[in-house]
């Protein structure tokens, strides 16, 4: 299955076209089962609980075998929390973000190499987060390599290949209007640009040295001392301040770090597998959910509704990548999955002025509710997705 990228207009008609053609099956999953704590630190099932509140991160075992390992978090804390799973050289191997004071969200990884990971509780969302060494046993275990899950794996690889390459595009256009000092060509250009880019955010997010944030840091987030470049530093100067000395330098660091996006995805090396894909699916949605819905995003340029949509077109082709295994297994989800995305889909249309969206700062409160309700209840539907197609 080959998916190519998604015009700004077209993303849910395409995918949904896409989705219309699978056959639906009827086979349903079964939740694994809780895994007691040892005193060894040794779950004797692949399931990990995680207590998380903001000063500690308490893990019911600190060892698995090789495969599919479920954590299952619960936040007791007062802050917003993250759950990163890394392997070496700091390499996200899966996460879940934006998990609320008093939820419980649910991590599938598949840890398919021997060896010492690390698990981290992110308190506030901020930091290197609260570590725990997690050691993993067993022989190697290939990942996605026959069948439903290798087509699912290298379908969604030649899509972000080709959100890439789109990206590196549109940001050139972006960053020489920029360096030009043409603001409304660049004004212009920048959500465009952003579209590609947000169709694939947990990719960049799992690449180390911090290249999510050197390409889409908000100004909110942070942290002292640290250099802040990318998207949003040179939004604010394009709406705000005025081009500043450093937009050039800012235009060329953004467009580098595109550049190195791309080469790392194109790299032999790079691997997706189908619960990552099915968890990117979810954390698309979480980002609508914790920084679209409120105007966080794009809080210079009121923009958010350009990102909301390429978060959801991104969320609905992950979906589409593992939709062969989904309706293999558990084809009544697929069909509710659908329904949400047609539901987002026509209140987004709602907000349609030309070829982009009306400025976020005209959408009122209620209207944004509106929205968010909906976002939850696609959410609620694709949170599923990968505790049902994860290799069994």
């Amino acid at each position: 299955m080959n998916i190519s990228p998604l015009p700004a207009k077209a993303g849910f008609a395409a995918v949904a076209a896409l989705l219309a053609g699978i056959s639906l099956t009827s086979c349903t999953a079964k939740e694994p089962e809780a895994a007691p704590s040892t005193d060894s630190g040794k779950a004797p099932a692949a399931q990990i609980t995680v207590a998380a509140n903001d000063t500690e991160c308490k893990l019911s075992g600190t060892e698995a075998t090789t495969g599919p390992s479920t954590f299952v978090i619960t936040n007791n804390g007062t802050k917003v929390q993250e759950f990163y799973v890394y392997g070496a050289g700091e390499r996200v191997m899966g996460e879940v973000e934006n998990i609320s004071p008093g939820l419980e969200r649910k991590l599938i990884v598949q840890l398919g190499e021997p060896g010492t990971y690390q698990t981290a509780c992110k308190p506030g969302m901020v930091g290197d987060g609260i570590r725990t060494d997690f050691k993993v046993t067993g022989d190697t275990v290939k990942i996605d390599d026959e069948g439903k899950f290798k087509e699912a794996s290298e379908s969604y690889k030649r899509y972000v290949n080709s959100q890439t390459e789109a990206l590196i595009a549109a940001t050139q256009v972006f960053v020489d209007a920029v360096k030009k000092g043409d603001v409304p060509a660049a004004k212009a250009q920048y959500p465009t640009a952003r579209t590609y880019y947000e169709r694939i955010e947990p990719v960049a997010e799992s690449f180390p040295d911090d290249l999510d944030p050197r390409i889409d840091l908000r100004e909110a987030d942070l942290e002292p001392g640290q250099k802040w470049t990318g998207f949003h530093a040179i939004e604010k100067q394009l709406w705000v301040t005025g081009l500043q000395p450093d937009a050039k330098a800012l235009a060329d660091q953004l467009a580098a770090d595109v550049k190195e996006l791309n080469d790392g995805v194109k790299s032999p090396e790079y691997k997706v597998d189908s619960t990552q894909i099915a968890g990117g699916a979810q954390g698309l949605l979480d980002e609508v959910s914790a920084s679209k819905i409120t105007g966080e995003e794009d809080i210079f340029s009121h923009t958010d509704l350009w990102d909301f949509k390429a978060n959801v077109e991104g969320s609905q082709t992950a979906v589409a990548s593992v939709r062969p295994i989904l309706d293999e297994r558990n084809a009544e989800l697929g069909k509710k999955v659908d329904q949400r995305f047609t539901e987002v889909e026509a209140l987004l249309e709602k907000y349609r002025e030309g070829d982009g969206f009306v400025s976020y700062d005209k959408v009122t409160e209620p209207q944004r509710q509106e929205l968010s309700r909906a976002v939850d209840a696609l959410s609620k539907e694709v949170s599923q997705v990968q505790g049902v197609i994860a290799p069994q």
